[in-house]
């Protein structure tokens, strides 16, 4: 059994990799946590180079959930993207089997009604990759009929749905300025706990209040640890408002599974952040 944990980036102003240089930051990253969301491909695709540097940092069984570009996802809402899918999976190719899933995640206006959209795009899409898909119409957590013609359409060609559970971080007012701005960015959805294959991805959005995050995951702890006991291989991102300490909570989370079942395979100790020398 291996659970994969990490966060929505792997280097932060908070964190002590600041002082590695910015080629070394992943690979610091790296002894914390052995999986990472790739976010920052939504905005932009990174030059081969970076890729390549990227791929040079981790060993091939940390695990990259990789976002598929605005343009893909947001502009074009997957029509007529083939020239700059190809481009896009090109760049990542130095990754190789670091590359876990790509991620698709659509606009909260991609509806019950776009659903052959997603069909044709996922039809097409190369087989040599995982697919992992995030959706953030109401319609697929209120309408149980939506909720499964998207179970569908995915199931057709292994394709996994990607729960982002912020209750917690919904559950009352804010009790702070970064709190305030999740709210006000991140999809207030019902929480969905099912897997749709044997690789599940789930995004978790804490609080604040480090008791209150992990108060609020406990469903998840158990859900995750029942997934392991199937045979299946699951990751768990940890994100908190400003996600200063979802670094130390990613390990915390894989420690609470562990506390469940005991042979489960324990986390490397993670590595001290210093300055390098020559000498």
């Amino acid at each position: 059994m291996r659970l994969h944990v990490g966060c929505a980036m792997w280097t932060h102003a908070a964190w002590q990799e600041r002082q590695l240089s910015p080629g070394e930051r992943l690979r610091w990253y790296a002894t914390w946590c052995n999986a990472v969301e790739g976010n920052t491909t939504f905005y932009a695709t990174p030059s081969l180079r970076t890729v390549e540097s990227w791929a040079a940092q981790c060993d091939p069984a940390f695990r990259f959930v990789l976002k598929l570009p605005k343009p893909i996802t947001h502009e074009r809402r997957l029509t007529g993207v083939e020239q700059e899918l190809r481009s896009f999976l090109a760049a990542m190719e130095p990754l190789g089997e670091r590359i876990h899933a790509l991620w698709i995640q659509l606009p909260g206006s991609f509806g019950p009604t776009d659903l052959g959209v997603l069909a044709g795009f996922l039809r097409d899409f190369p087989r040599s990759y995982r697919v992992a898909v995030e959706v953030r119409h109401p319609a697929f957590f209120e309408d149980e009929q939506a909720a499964r013609r998207l179970e569908y359409v995915l199931s057709r060609v292994g394709a996994e749905w990607v729960p982002f559970d912020t209750t917690v971080l919904f559950d009352g007012p804010p009790a702070s300025a970064a709190e305030q701005e999740a709210a006000a960015k991140k999809p207030r959805v019902r929480r969905r706990m099912r897997a749709l294959t044997e690789y599940p991805i789930v995004r978790y959005h804490g609080r604040d209040d480090v008791q209150r995050t992990v108060d609020g995951w406990r469903p998840w702890v158990g859900t995750v640890a029942e997934w392991l006991r199937e045979g299946r291989s699951p990751t768990v991102f940890l994100h908190t408002p400003d996600n200063a300490g979802s670094l130390e909570l990613a390990r915390r989370f894989h420690d609470a599974v562990r506390a469940r079942l005991p042979g489960l395979e324990p986390l490397p100790e993670p590595a001290a952040a210093e300055p390098m020398t020559l000498f």
